[in-house]
């Protein structure tokens, strides 16, 4: 058939849809049976298949013409945009094709692509719904729903959805290996390692399944298990920079000669291929950088320790595109609307539960040192870095100003009703990370402190900790650590510094206008008397001194931050001042810190 007669056969069949499907049906096989790889005449025969109830049909109709689809040349373009991340034109080649036929599930699938890349979520989940209403055997939209789920922080929901996926597909490792993170984010770190170990069983010479067994292993505290799994990825790629890393960031490990000059080679290579192709390796360059420079700190190396660290803060700044204005805009937002008056209007407003604790501030600054702490007492349970308070503030935003960050200007708008509406949210949301009967759990995402006073308002019963530590030890450390996610401002020493000048300025702002609502602990007087300063924090939450919170370190349970290794240790002072060889560099840090450094550990007086 040629291409004229094909046209115009999907042409005829299209008009027979609007009133008989039969013959629409028979036309449209017709087609196929010239043409097999037809997606138009799969769509036509699945359109025609429903318009008669054969549902069953018509699914599998709309699952062959996905088949098809590569030998569709519009939808191979707009696949092509989308593997070289041009969104714009894969975006409007898909939305002409949704417009000619709104049951394309493969167009269908691809736009939500589109939606999930640029942080649209809640679209892309909608679009793969309905490709999957459509076609429920479409496993690539399933993946997908379970990767939007993982993004939107529903662990549980994205679990579900891979048991499907890896049902279909037993032998793609990477929907199993996402079930495992799923599982280490609801606390199913005995399932999740015991899938690793299965998949690296299959797949001996994956080496992102190693390194993210690793992972699992550091958590749980298994270390020299979670060693050999790096090395054994390392072996597999030593090309792979964030492997080199994931090793760095034990913290607890030395590298020898032999792994620097590993590295090094390493970095040669990746920054040859970047010359070649533009960004190409970023992310192994950066990771490659971070992981010297933790080699050559290790050797008092400190100007090749500096250059690493600063080579891969500028990759990441770069890729990140931070800007401190915004979040100091945020600040000067929260002062002038959270006033003591505000508070006073609105006591008591929020959902009474007690049960949740806290542990907030800057990353890096103890605030691990005080969960495990509190995690050793009976009445209360360890949990993780939970990413809920910042979920429902920007969302709060989105919603009622189509803009996350106007998240202040929503919350003073709230009626008592919303306001208690999200702190059950909060409580629900969470309840998952509770393992046990214990009364109290610790949310200890440390970038909480920008929404304290949205914590105040939707649940005024629970108990904010402060963990604090000097602004040059906890911002080197900041600098020399690359997160897996977030911290955008922790990249330029600058940024760093304004960020932790808010951060003191808003918590002093608290204290003024809800004196004693939190509880700071200073990082350096917690090491100098741990009991004391243990009996206060206890006292604060309302529960008696128990001798198991000092033997902290004994405690097993999984850890899953960059001081994992710090916390299985006693107290120690080998974190204090290691920013002293690296003064001569910290002069931006300085600046931006302003009167924040000379008046630690009280905020100063005028922040200038």
């Amino acid at each position: 058939m040629a291409t004229v007669t094909h046209d115009q056969a999907l042409a005829h069949a299209r008009q027979l849809l609007n009133g008989d499907p039969v013959a629409a049906l028979a036309q449209a096989r017709a087609i196929l049976d010239i043409v097999p790889t037809s997606a138009a005449a799969h769509r036509i025969a699945a359109h025609a298949l429903r318009a008669l109830g054969r549902e069953t049909e018509a699914q599998d109709a709309s699952l062959a013409a996905v088949g098809a689809t590569i030998h569709d040349g519009a939808m191979v373009d707009a696949a092509l945009a989308l593997s070289e991340n041009r969104l714009p034109d894969a975006e409007t080649a898909l939305r002409a094709r949704l417009k000619e036929d709104a049951t394309d599930v493969a167009a269908i699938r691809m736009l939500a692509e589109v939606a999930g890349r640029i942080g649209r979520y809640g679209d892309a989940e909608k679009l793969l719904g309905r490709a999957l209403e459509l076609a429920p055997g479409f496993g690539a939209a399933r993946a997908n729903l379970a990767t939007v789920y993982y993004k939107q922080n529903r662990y549980v929901d994205a679990v579900a959805a891979l048991d499907a996926v890896i049902g279909d597909d037993p032998d793609n490792p990477a929907h199993a290996n996402l079930k495992a993170a799923a599982l280490g984010r609801i606390g199913g770190y005995d399932e999740a390692i015991a899938l690793y170990g299965q998949l690296t069983e299959r797949f001996p010479e994956h080496a992102k399944l190693w390194m993210s067994y690793g992972h699992m292993l550091k958590t749980v505290g298994r270390q020299d298990d979670s060693i050999a799994a790096y090395r054994r990825a390392i072996a597999n790629d030593p090309g792979l920079g964030e492997i080199w890393w994931s090793l760095a960031n034990l913290k607890t490990i030395r590298f020898d000669p032999a792994d620097r000059a590993a590295m090094e080679a390493a970095l040669s290579a990746a920054e040859r291929d970047a010359e070649d192709g533009g960004g190409a390796r970023d992310d192994d360059r950066l990771h490659l950088h971070f992981a010297l420079g933790k080699a050559y700190d290790d050797a008092e190396e400190h100007d090749a320790a500096f250059r690493h660290y600063a080579v891969g803060n500028a990759i990441r700044a770069a890729q990140l595109d931070y800007r401190a204005d915004e979040t100091r805009a945020i600040v000067d937002a929260a002062i002038a609307t959270f006033t003591s008056g505000f508070f006073a209007e609105r006591t008591d407003w929020g959902d009474p539960a007690p049960d949740p604790v806290f542990i907030l501030g800057m990353p890096r600054a103890g605030s691990t040192l005080v969960e495990q702490i509190l995690a050793s007492h009976s009445a209360i349970e360890g949990t993780m870095e939970l990413p809920d308070i910042p979920a429902l503030a920007l969302g709060l935003g989105r919603a009622t100003h189509d803009e996350g960050r106007r998240w202040v200007e929503a919350l003073a708008a709230a009626p008592r009703e919303k306001i208690a509406e999200l702190g059950a949210n909060f409580l629900r949301a969470t309840a998952v990370q509770r393992k046990t009967g214990k009364p109290f759990y610790i949310d200890k995402l440390p970038n909480n402190w920008l929404y304290v006073p949205l914590i105040r308002l939707i649940l005024p019963n629970a108990r904010i900790i402060d963990a604090r530590r000097h602004p040059l030890d906890c911002c080197w450390s900041n600098f020399r650590q690359h997160f897996a996610k977030g911290q955008a401002f922790s990249y330029r020493l600058s940024d760093m510094g304004a960020y932790y000048r808010d951060y003191v300025r808003l918590m002093a702002h608290i204290d003024a206008v809800q004196p004693g609502r939190v509880h700071r602990v200073i990082h350096e007087e917690l090491l100098a008397d741990p009991e004391g300063e243990v009996r206060a924090l206890l006292s604060f939450l309302d529960q008696p001194f128990e001798e198991a919170c000092l033997s902290f370190h004994a405690n097993a349970r999984a850890v899953r931050t960059a001081s994992s290794e710090q916390v299985r240790r006693p107290i120690n002072r080998d974190g204090v001042d290691q920013w002293r060889p690296y003064d001569a560099w910290l002069g931006p840090l300085k600046d931006a810190l302003g009167p924040v450094l000379a008046a630690y550990p009280s905020a100063p007086a005028n922040f200038g």
